[in-house]
């Protein structure tokens, strides 16, 4: 930019001389020459000029800004979705149509009550689903929602599973089935269903098994038995302690009171310890007697503990 400005400035000048110096412009058939006196106006103009270029050619060099391209990012934020309403409407909707007796007038009831969550098209498509003649009766034994999916239109795709207590005669058996529904919702919460239950793919035990903290060997054989020791005495009064009682071993409300007076301290097995910033992390396996079902109850925990005058739990995963 500067060196253009300084060509442009460099032409005035020359063309300025030459008018001063009284050049001549000859043309054809020895015409009179034409001489640019220095008092011209054309010469006061033509200075007036120069100036304010020079003017200008200064002022855009210091007052030059610096331009910014500036990406702006939209940020999408997430809108959560009540789904409740539509949990309770789908269960309500299995349990009715997954239940019915061997007989005409335990059907009929059936397809009346269907009206309430179905729409015209689909109550049609499910008149002779369970005809008069069927040798079975159905009862439902429990409803399961395993996934709502948003789709377009304010529809949702409802996953859900179903088991059913199925007689036949005097033989009884129980089936699980997985289904999936899709359901409307108005812009005043009212719920219809507008897709028929579609049998669908089960859900299956993930193969994940978590990395297990090894023991660190930076924490020695007394730091271990004073931490045994500790959470020994912690477990045993844990079930029944109140708020203030856990404020000696606990800070920063890491465990919260549980209040299961039936249980009985059995047992502890620390897994692993080793050394954090914050201090000690133990990972361990406590063991409980129910005395109301008699059956030993394992709970699992990820504690931090830190030594002070005594020790103290700092953190729990």
């Amino acid at each position: 930019m500067k060196g253009s400005i300084g060509m442009r400035l460099k032409d005035i000048k020359q063309n300025i001389k030459n008018l001063l110096k009284g050049k001549v412009k000859k043309t054809k058939g020895n015409m009179p020459v034409m001489e640019v006196g220095v008092n011209r106006k054309a010469v006061k103009v033509l200075w007036a000029l120069l100036a304010v270029s020079v003017f200008f050619g200064i002022y855009k060099n210091f007052t030059a800004a610096e331009v910014h391209t500036v990406h702006e990012k939209e940020v999408i934020q997430e809108k959560l979705i009540d789904t409740n309403a539509i949990e309770n409407f789908v269960i309500d909707f299995a349990e009715v149509y997954y239940t019915w007796d061997n007989n005409s007038e335990s059907i009929a009831q059936r397809v009346e009550k269907l009206k309430e969550y179905l729409t015209s098209f689909l109550q049609m498509l499910n008149e002779d689903t369970i005809r008069s003649d069927i040798p079975t009766s159905s009862a439902v034994k429990d409803v399961s929602i395993w996934q709502i999916e948003p789709k377009e239109n304010r529809e949702y795709d409802v996953t859900y599973s179903v088991e059913q207590l199925i007689t036949e005669g005097e033989k009884q058996k129980v089936c699980s089935s997985f289904y999936s529904v899709r359901v409307y919702q108005d812009e005043n919460t009212n719920l219809v269903i507008v897709r028929n239950p579609t049998i669908s793919e089960q859900f299956e035990k993930s193969s994940y098994e978590p990395q297990e903290q090894n023991n660190d060997s930076s924490v020695n054989g007394d730091q271990r038995s004073e931490i045994e020791d500790f959470l020994n005495t912690f477990f045993k009064l844990y079930p029944t302690a109140e708020e203030k009682e856990l404020a000696y071993y606990v800070k920063n409300g890491s465990l919260k009171p549980v209040h299961m007076e039936k249980y009985i301290f059995s047992a502890l097995n620390i897994v692993s310890c080793s050394k954090e910033a914050e201090g000690i992390y133990v990972s361990m396996t406590v063991e409980y007697l129910d005395e109301q079902t008699k059956a030993v109850q394992k709970s699992q925990y990820g504690l931090t503990l830190k030594k002070g005058e005594n020790w103290m739990i700092v953190r729990s995963d």
